[in-house]
C-alpha cells in the first residue's frame, strides 16, 4: 500500500469508529439533546415568547429556533470529540495510534469528522422538531450549510484541545460548563444584540458563537446583527487557529505519551 492509501484507511477507520460509537449509545447522544431543545421550544418559545411578541420583525419562536439549532450542533460536536479522544487516552489506545504510521493530520481529521457528523445529525433532529412549533423558510441554503459545517469543525477542534489537556473525566466538563454555555447564552440565541447598550454590543462581538448564530439566522430568516462576510472570516480564522494548535499538540504528543 502507498502512504496515501495507508492514511485513507486510517482516516476511514477512525471516522467509522467514531460514528458507530455514538450511534451505539444513541439514547445518550441523540435523544437527550432532542428532549432538551423541545423543552426550550415550549418554555422560551411558546410560554415566554407569547409575552415578548416579535424580535427584529419576526415571531419570537421563529427568532430563537436558528440559535437553538446552532447551540445543539456546537455542544454535540464539541462533546463528541472531547469524550471520545479522552476515553482513548484513558484506555491508552491512543498510544498505539501515535506509534502507527499515521500522520497527525489524519488522526485529527478522523476525530473532527466524527464530531461533525454527530453535530449535524443532532442539528437535523432539532430542526425537524422545530417544524412542529413554527414554520421555517430557507433564505440562503448555501449560508446554512457552510456555517453549520464550519461551526461543527471549529468546536470539534475545541473538544480535541480540551481532551488533550484533560487528566480526568471531570476535566472534559469544565470548558462546556464555564465557557461554552455562558458564551452560548450571550451569543444572541435568545435576543438581538441591538437591544444592548453600545458598550455591551462591542463586548458581544468578541464572542465567536455570536457570529455562528447570526450567520445561521441569516441563512434561515434573512436577518442578522452582524456582517455575514465578517462572520465567515472570524469563523475561518478560529478554525485555522485551533486546527494549527491541535496539530502542534499532536506532533509534540502533549498529554498522549506516558
Amino acid at each position: 500500500m502507498t502512504a496515501l492509501q495507508v492514511q485513507w484507511v486510517a482516516f476511514k477507520t477512525i471516522v467509522v469508529k467514531e460514528i458507530r460509537r455514538f450511534m451505539r449509545i444513541w439514547q445518550q447522544t441523540l435523544l437527550p439533546p432532542a428532549i432538551t431543545m423541545t423543552l426550550y421550544f415550549i418554555i422560551f418559545g411558546n410560554l415566554i415568547g407569547s409575552r415578548i411578541g416579535d424580535m427584529d420583525g419576526v415571531d419570537y419562536m421563529t427568532f430563537i429556533v436558528p440559535g437553538l439549532i446552532m447551540m445543539s450542533v456546537i455542544t454535540n460536536a464539541y462533546g463528541n470529540v472531547a469524550s471520545s479522544f479522552f476515553s482513548n487516552k484513558f484506555q491508552r489506545s491512543i498510544e498505539e495510534l501515535m506509534v502507527a504510521p499515521v500522520y497527525p493530520i489524519t488522526i485529527l481529521l478522523g476525530y473532527v469528522i466524527g464530531g461533525v457528523v454527530r453535530g449535524v445529525m443532532v442539528g437535523l433532529i432539532v430542526t425537524l422538531l422545530s417544524m412542529y412549533f413554527t414554520d421555517l423558510n430557507v433564505h440562503h441554503l448555501g449560508v446554512i450549510v457552510a456555517v453549520v459545517f464550519m461551526s461543527a469543525i471549529l468546536f470539534s477542534l475545541g473538544g480535541f484541545v480540551n481532551a488533550v489537556f484533560a487528566t480526568k473525566f471531570d476535566d472534559i466538563s469544565i470548558i462546556p460548563t464555564f465557557i461554552i454555555t455562558p458564551l452560548t447564552y450571550l451569543g444572541g440565541v435568545f435576543y438581538s444584540i441591538s437591544l444592548l447598550p453600545d458598550f455591551w454590543q462591542g463586548v458581544s462581538q468578541l464572542n465567536p458563537i455570536l457570529y455562528m448564530v447570526n450567520t445561521f439566522r441569516y441563512g434561515v430568516l434573512g436577518i442578522s446583527d452582524i456582517n455575514i462576510y465578517l462572520a465567515f472570516g472570524m469563523i475561518t480564522f478560529f478554525i485555522f487557529l485551533l486546527g494549527g494548535y491541535s496539530l502542534w499538540l499532536l506532533h509534540r504528543g502533549t498529554g498522549m505519551r506516558s
